[in-house]
């Protein structure tokens, strides 16, 4: 049985299969919160912000000295040059290739292995190059890379629940915030916000100071 290769699959249907799977890779994940001072309280009140696009950092290797290191000579870049076009940007996008990557059974290296792999680009490339012919062309490379999921705001919204409360909450404004940034947040439409001023008893709904205590209730049905 042959071994699945991992496959970078680009929108406009072009594949990249590398040479060699590599022999590891590591998945980052983070989400933001803001520290809210309260007075008299031991520490800060965390408050969620917003989750952060989830990374894939990942070594791929080249080497074209199967072709000759003397006779017959294959620069190792016509084999690299494709995965370092993923951070060309596309004439008619104005922005570089987004893509999918996979590695067996359409097994996505993101998002815990699901089926079906996000969107991604390629945030930043080394290409590290170890041995060369006597005329000086690179025939070994190493490529570290790190992938950036870049979902769109259409699959944000269709992944992400956005149902509305089914009981009151409460949270804290931080530095900046307004109440049409919280009904955004917690409802997913910011036009939403006459009900938390009305229950939080905020008559200027466009000033809030760090660390006002909002409460945001639940929208009746048809309310969104």
């Amino acid at each position: 049985m042959p071994f699945a290769k991992l496959t970078i699959k680009t929108e406009a249907g072009k594949q990249i299969k590398a040479l060699y799977n590599p022999e590891k890779y590591s998945v980052t994940k983070g989400v933001q919160y803001a520290e809210i001072g309260i007075p008299g309280l031991n520490e800060p009140v965390l408050q969620f912000i917003r989750g952060q696009n989830e990374k894939v950092t990942l070594e791929l290797f080249f080497d074209t000295t199967e072709q000759g290191m003397v006779d017959n000579v294959k620069d190792v870049r016509t084999l690299t040059v494709d995965v370092y076009s993923l951070m060309r940007v596309d004439t008619k996008s104005h922005a570089p290739p987004r893509f999918t990557i996979e590695w067996g059974a359409g097994k996505s290296l993101l998002g815990q292995g699901a089926v079906g792999s996000p969107l991604c680009v390629l945030e930043s490339m080394t290409e590290e190059f170890s041995l060369f012919a006597p005329t000086g062309e690179p025939l070994r490379a190493k490529l570290t890379l790190t992938i950036r999921e870049a979902s769109t705001v259409k699959l944000e919204f269709q992944n992400t629940p956005r149902e509305s409360p089914d009981r009151t909450r409460i949270v804290h404004s931080v530095r900046g915030q307004r109440i049409t940034d919280i009904a955004w947040l917690e409802y997913g439409d910011a036009t939403q916000w006459r009900p938390i001023a009305e229950a939080s008893g905020i008559e200027n709904p466009r000033f809030l100071d760090p660390g006002t205590t909002v409460k945001v209730p639940g929208l009746p049905k048809g309310g969104r």
